[in-house]
């Protein structure tokens, strides 16, 4: 299914929205616009509420079909009309400073072990996250011994930034794309979207970030494990 334009996208600080209800049914709400991220690329799916005049429910998840994005509520009432959506904005804070912090990541590990991709990511609600990388033979002390350049590029407080480019040239165009199991399907448009750390890094991505890394607590290398004869899992976490 071709990836949709998300609100959350375009606006990310926008943690609560007035929208209307454009379909219903018994414990979930599809919406004009949703401030939620609805999860994918091994980022969890926002939390948070949506009210309306008679009521109020927890999202409880996120499904797709039909082109929608479907809200799933914690009541089997139908919502219709006006609602007011909001994010858990402690929860979306640390998942855009998880998700950011792996992509410092894998910027040092794709440009200092060769073009390593990635092979799977995966992030967690207590502040912590895995990144696995075809890495074959590398030294797992070469690997901790990123922790220090990380937290260097972090405290630089370098701005973060997308686009959307068109998908032929993203294919085309070297260490854009690194894991088919982690990048996002084009748009109906069929373009990508691409997040750079400026200067350093740009990578296709749909998930949420910081407007600069200087918004994140430092990255601690909790663990590397070796997955396999090619794989190499490395396990961080939010110091604070």
């Amino acid at each position: 299914m071709p990836a949709m334009h998300l609100y959350c996208h375009d606006n990310p600080e926008t943690l609560t929205l007035e929208t209307e209800v454009t379909d219903a049914r018994p414990g979930k709400v599809s919406l004009a616009q949703s401030p939620f991220y609805p999860g994918g690329g091994g980022q969890l799916a926002d939390r948070g509420v949506i009210g309306w005049s008679g009521g109020e429910a927890k999202v409880t998840g996120f499904e797709h079909s039909a082109g929608k994005i479907w809200h799933l509520l914690d009541t089997q009432e139908e919502v219709a009309g006006r609602v007011e959506a909001s994010v858990d904005p402690d929860f979306r804070r640390k998942m855009r400073q998880l998700h950011t912090g792996t992509h410092v990541l894998n910027a040092l590990v794709f440009q200092q072990f060769d073009g390593a991709l990635v092979t799977g990511v995966q992030m967690a609600e207590d502040g912590t996250a895995r990144m696995d990388f075809d890495l074959p033979a590398a030294d797992n002390d070469r690997l901790r011994a990123l922790e220090g350049p990380i937290n260097d590029l972090i405290r630089q407080d370098i701005a973060v930034s997308f686009v959307y480019v068109p998908m032929h040239e993203a294919q085309n165009t070297p260490g854009l794309i690194r894991s088919r199991s982690v990048a996002p399907p084009p748009t109906p448009d069929g373009k990508i979207r691409i997040v750079e750390i400026a200067g350093l890094d740009r990578q296709a991505c749909g998930g949420t970030h910081l407007a600069s890394t200087g918004g994140s607590p430092p990255i601690r290398i909790l663990k590397i494990d070796n997955k396999g004869r090619h794989n190499r899992r490395i396990r961080i976490a939010l110091a604070e």
